[in-house]
């Protein structure tokens, strides 16, 4: 097996307080019998020659034997001393110390799950193969732990293990010690709780007592493992998934990286808090499932009732796994970034001020008399400006944007500014740099969430150049209301703009590059309008998320003279669930929407209400990930993003005439019905991207 932490090869150390001995280190390599025998006793001359022999036979007798298998990758018993450290408890100085255990990096429980404990089992073999693990590693008896609740803590010593229930058989240790938030744990009610567990713990709740001898660290780390997999990793419905799959490739590998991933930063907080909620609710389903399931089961009636719970029952059943499809998705590390998540900012308005006044911010680190003159000039004392301005200086943007109130103006001399922090814009105001983009640079510094929150209802941000570092969420994400951004610059480093459900986008004359997701993300229910842009040097250009859930609506979309070129994968993606044959299936309903599409002699032409044939031309084929064939590639991704979105919006309108049969509603206003989606796709050039113009994404 391979050496892990703490297998290292230990120096031989005499015990505390034994004389030193007499005898010289003897540094060189003892020659090996040809037989391999053990060490060759030299002729003992003289004196140095026996302390050179028996100090050569010392080392061959506390040489470790690397292919012992009785060895695991956290150390033998034969070790002298811990490779563990302690932890020194606050609370009641009586009480000993106990090993640190829970500071293991991502490959040590990699690496235990995957070769000691876990291996290749199913989900139903989980506690069977951890009890074999433990039998291997866990000492039987002999050591003390601390018990752990959320009440109190209380000093036990292990007497046996039940290896097959993970339960430990334990007794109070002498002295008594118990330390707890309320008085009423005496002695007496301590060993009546015990009795009332049959003198029998769950592993996973015991702290092992710190001990430098070396003995019980494998015991240690073994029930750190069990604690952490119980915690983190394991659902209690996991074993009535399928059992036809590796439960670590499945379940154990991407919910550890998670673990780890939020440990270090690299999930946004909103996401964090989503996936904890969602697993919140998920438990809950789940209890709710099996309190209804048994009640089910321990009735042999067929009464009215019982049927009304069967589809209670199913009902459940179905929420259970949407909600496990969630979660999944966030705990795949390709995925929860394709799929997001839907982040709700607690942001507040300020609204107007009390007297009705607007202040035009200026913000300059420095500011020279020209540039003042040229500032009150052209922005603060313009000619055609009949009321007097009110202003304010600030060293840095954040500070500006801070203390605007609805209808103010953030007017940023040229310089870069270095922020470490969050703009978060919840009312309708203007940010504007002095000069050109590359002047007035505002640079994001330390680890965090989005650049840019914006909930406000008319926001306008305009030349600047926006550079990210160390991000986890995207440079900026529109929550609400509508922002504007017009010849700016975004850096990104995670993903790009977000454009978020029920918000509005629109950009002009700016330049994305460097996202490792998509240039720009559309989610469903918003607008988004893309005029002479530059999206480049992505993952993706722009990712549109799926919008054939009932609970959504369609986005409205508009791409003008859009230049999106050198991005990794696709200019334009759209994610959708499979759904055996979506496409092929519109072919015999005509489209609501009205969209412009380029013709190969570079006119626009209007395509209304698209017929079977139209239709079945250009939506019929599956669009699988995989490398399109290149044709005219700078034009020909206008009319297939066009004809997929339309066709896309067809079937969504068709799953609701059908959800509205289903409930019996057999007349609908088709007014009413259709949720049409206004797509402009004109004069836009796909250049250069990994796998063409435009794809989508099936999960």
């Amino acid at each position: 097996r391979a050496a892990g932490p703490g297998s290292a090869e230990q120096p031989f150390v005499m015990a505390q307080g034994e004389p030193e001995p007499v005898l010289t280190v003897h540094r060189e390599e003892e020659e090996k019998k040809e037989g391999g025998e053990g060490p060759e006793l030299a002729p003992a001359a003289d004196g140095v020659g026996l302390q050179e022999n028996v100090q050569g036979l010392k080392q061959e007798l506390f040489q470790e034997d690397d292919d012992d298998d009785s060895c695991s990758d956290y150390g033998s018993r034969d070790k002298s001393g811990t490779i563990l450290g302690r932890i020194v408890l606050d609370g009641n100085a009586l009480f000993p110390d106990t090993f640190q255990t829970n500071h293991l990096l991502f490959y040590e429980r990699f690496k235990a799950y995957q070769d000691y404990i876990l291996a290749d089992c199913k989900a139903s073999e989980v506690k069977e193969f951890t009890a074999e693990y433990l039998e291997k590693v866990l000492e039987p008896s002999g050591w003390q732990a601390i018990w752990r609740t959320n009440v109190f803590e209380v000093l036990v010593e292990v007497v046996d293990v039940e290896y097959s229930s993970l339960k430990a058989a334990v007794r109070l240790s002498e002295p008594f010690l118990c330390d707890s938030h309320v008085s009423t744990f005496t002695l007496e009610c301590m060993q009546e709780l015990l009795e009332l567990k049959k003198h029998q713990l769950p592993v996973q709740e015991l702290w092992v007592v710190f001990d430098d001898s070396g003995e019980f660290d494998q015991t240690a780390l073994a029930i750190e493992h069990v604690r952490f997999f119980y915690q983190h990793i394991w659902r209690s419905w996991d074993e009535e998934d399928e059992d036809d799959f590796d439960y670590f490739v499945r379940c154990v590998e991407p919910r550890l990286r998670l673990h780890y991933d939020i440990l270090e930063d690299r999930v946004p907080s909103g996401l964090i808090a989503d996936y904890h909620n969602l697993l919140s609710q998920c438990e809950a389903l789940y209890r709710k499932f099996l309190n209804l399931r048994s009640g089910i089961s321990s009735s042999d009636s067929d009464s009215e009732s019982e049927n009304v719970s069967m589809v209670e029952g199913l009902k459940l059943y179905d929420e259970i796994e949407h909600l496990k499809q969630k979660l999944k998705l966030i705990e795949n590390p390709l995925l929860r970034y394709v799929f997001g998540y839907q982040k709700h900012t607690g942001l507040q308005a300020k609204g107007s001020r009390s007297m009705g006044t607007k202040i035009t911010h200026v913000v300059s680190s420095t500011i020279m008399a020209s540039l003042l003159q040229s500032l009150l000039r052209e922005k603060l004392c313009p000619e055609t400006c009949d009321e007097e301005l009110e202003i304010q200086f600030h060293s840095d943007p954040l500070t500006a944007v801070s203390a605007c109130y609805e209808g103010d103006t953030v007017i940023i001399c040229p310089g870069r500014y270095v922020v470490d922090g969050m703009f978060c814009i919840a009312d309708s105001i203007e940010l504007e740099g002095y000069g050109l983009p590359d002047d007035v640079v505002i640079e994001k510094r330390g680890k965090g969430d989005n650049f840019f929150d914006c909930t406000g209802a008319n926001i306008r941000i305009s030349s600047l150049k926006l550079v990210q570092h160390d991000a986890v969420e995207g440079i900026l994400s529109v929550h609400h209301g509508k922002t504007t951004l017009e010849n700016c610059v975004l850096q990104c480093e995670t993903t790009g703009v977000t454009v978020r459900t029920a918000a509005e986008l629109l950009m002009k004359n700016s330049d994305l590059y460097g996202a490792k997701g998509a240039g720009v993300e559309i989610y469903p229910g918003s607008t988004c309008t893309l005029l002479g842009n530059g999206i480049h040097h992505c993952k993706e250009g722009i990712l549109i998320k799926d919008f054939l859930d009932e609970h959504y609506d369609i986005p409205k979309i508009t791409m003008v003279n859009n230049v999106i070129h050198n991005n990794e994968g696709y200019g334009v993606v759209l994610v959708k669930p499979t759904v055996s044959s979506d496409v092929k299936n519109i072919a015999s309903k005509n489209s609501e929407g009205n969209i412009q599409t380029i013709q190969s002699n570079g006119e626009t032409d209007n395509v209304e209400d698209l017929g079977h044939e139209e239709l079945h031309e250009c939506a019929t084929d599956e669009l699988e990930l995989h490398e399109r064939a290149e044709i005219s590639e700078q034009t020909e991704g206008n009319c297939e993003i066009a004809n997929e979105l339309v066709a896309t919006s067809v079937k969504k309108s068709q799953m609701h005439k059908k959800r509205l049969s289903e409930l019996g509603i057999t007349e609908a206003d088709d007014n009413l019905m259709s949720q049409e989606m206004f797509v402009s796709i004109v004069g836009n050039q796909f250049k250069r991207n990994g796998k063409g113009s435009f794809g989508t994404f099936l999960f």
